[in-house]
This record gives structure tokens, C-alpha cells and sequence, in this order.
């Protein structure tokens, strides 16, 4: 009888074994992001109007901005490529459970017992904030854009490409998604052993300062309220997050 790599310990696999289960997860991996790209592809009418929904918004409410809410394509390729890049990444944010679960599933067989009773608390964690991050970067997205408009001085008539709003949209997304793990690698950099959790606490002031620096960098629009809506939830998670670690290193030593 054929032994799986999912039936095999680390101990009894080989280099080959490693390589053919790695493959596999790739392989799966895959074809769960295709599956979201072509779910994408085939809602991308509905997605793309609830994504310039704030855009909408904000020029009815604000008539001297002279905008309607319409976003244009400036070339024959421009409507292609925003479809293309919606789909592929909103293709990896549908599959990113899936893509948690394979990598789980791969490096499972090195854990111990007490790490194992992590990992789903980890993947449902993660999958949690990067959700909210989104959101957050989706609900202040009209705000964003009234900031941004709004120095375009007067006079002006804003006319939004196609291809433009859309990665603006994208990245604001992954960049708030991304940014909300970090209390994650909070958490495990404290169960790993990496930092004391005593050690986060007495530096709290530097990692603030970080953060909202971190936070000026990675927001795509670089206005001051993106910048804002991302390093105060950072702020209040950081502080959370340590406090999480430091509970649960407390516990481990305390049953150890």
C-alpha cells in the first residue's frame, strides 16, 4: 500500500517526499486562486460598482468637486487591464483561506503538540483581520478621496482612469489587509521566543512611532486620514497583541 505525504511522518519522508507534498499544496493552491479569479471575472460588473460606490458618494454630495461618479478608459487596453488585475487579486484574497490551510497543512508534521493547538487559532486570526483591514480601507475610502480631490485646487474637474482607481482601490485594500497582520507576528514572535513580551511592553513608545511611520509609507493615497485610519487601530492591536502574547507565555510556562 502507497503512503501519502499526508499519512507520513517528517522522520520517514524524503527529500522526494517533501518536494512531491510541497508541489501538491502549490498545485492546490493554485487552483483555488483560479477559481476566485474566475469568480471575480464573473461578478466583475457587480464588484466594480461596489467598489466605486464611495467614488459615487462622494460626488453627489459634493457637487463643486464637478464630478459624477464616472471613471474613464483612456485607452483600448485600460477596461482589459482594471479587469485583470481585480480578478487576479481579488482571485488570491478569495483563496488566501485555502492558501493558510495548505501552508498549515504542510508544516504541521514539524510541530509539536503544543504548537498544533495553535494554528487554527492563528489561520482564523489571520483571515479575521485582514478582513477588517479591508474593510476599513474600503470605508474610508470616500474620505480619502474627498482629501485628495479636495487639494486638487479649485476649478478643477476630477476624472478618475479606469485603471488608476482601480489598483488605488486594490492597494489600499492589501495595504490596511497586510498592516492588520502585524498583531499576528506579534503573537508569534512572543510564543516563538523571538522577543519577551516585558521587552515589547518598556519599548512601546518606538514600536507607536514605527507603526505611523510604517503606516505613512505603505498607504498608496499617502493622505494624512488613510494614514490615520491605519496606524491608530495598529496602535490599539499592537498593545492587544502583546498583552495576548504575554498571556499565553505566562500560561505555557505556568502548565510547562
Amino acid at each position: 500500500m502507497t503512503t501519502t505525504p499526508e499519512q507520513t511522518t517528517p522522520e520517514s519522508m524524503s527529500m522526494m517526499d517533501h518536494l512531491r507534498e510541497l508541489r501538491m499544496r502549490i498545485i492546490r493552491s493554485s487552483l483555488a486562486v483560479a477559481i476566485g479569479f474566475f469568480v471575480f471575472l464573473a461578478l466583475y460588473d457587480p464588484i466594480k460598482n461596489f467598489l466605486t460606490q464611495p467614488y459615487r458618494n462622494l460626488c453627489a454630495n459634493r457637487p463643486d468637486f464637478k464630478c459624477d461618479g464616472s471613471l474613464y478608459s483612456l485607452g483600448p487596453l485600460d477596461g482589459f487591464g482594471a479587469r485583470m488585475k481585480l480578478c487576479a487579486y481579488g482571485g488570491i484574497v478569495l483563496a488566501l483561506p485555502v492558501i493558510l490551510w495548505q501552508i498549515w497543512r504542510f508544516v504541521v508534521p514539524a510541530l509539536s503538540k503544543k504548537e498544533k493547538r495553535y494554528a487554527i487559532p492563528f489561520i482564523t486570526s489571520t483571515m479575521v483581520l485582514f478582513s477588517v483591514g479591508c474593510w476599513l480601507a474600503y470605508w474610508t475610502l470616500d474620505k480619502a478621496l474627498e482629501f485628495l480631490i479636495s487639494w486638487s485646487g479649485t476649478d478643477v474637474t476630477s476624472t478618475f482612469q479606469v485603471t488608476k482607481y482601480v489598483m488605488l482601490v486594490i492597494l489600499m485594500m492589501l495595504a490596511f489587509g497586510v498592516g492588520f497582520l502585524s498583531p499576528v507576528l506579534v503573537v508569534f514572535i512572543q510564543l516563538a521566543g523571538l522577543v519577551q513580551p516585558k521587552t515589547l511592553i518598556k519599548q512601546w513608545r518606538y514600536a507607536i512611532m514605527i507603526i505611523f511611520v510604517t503606516a505613512a509609507v505603505i498607504t498608496p493615497s499617502g493622505d494624512p486620514i488613510s494614514m490615520m485610519a491605519l496606524a491608530i487601530p495598529l496602535s490599539i492591536l499592537y498593545l492587544l497583541a502583546v498583552l495576548v502574547g504575554w498571556l499565553l507565555v505566562r500560561n505555557r510556562e505556568t502548565f510547562a
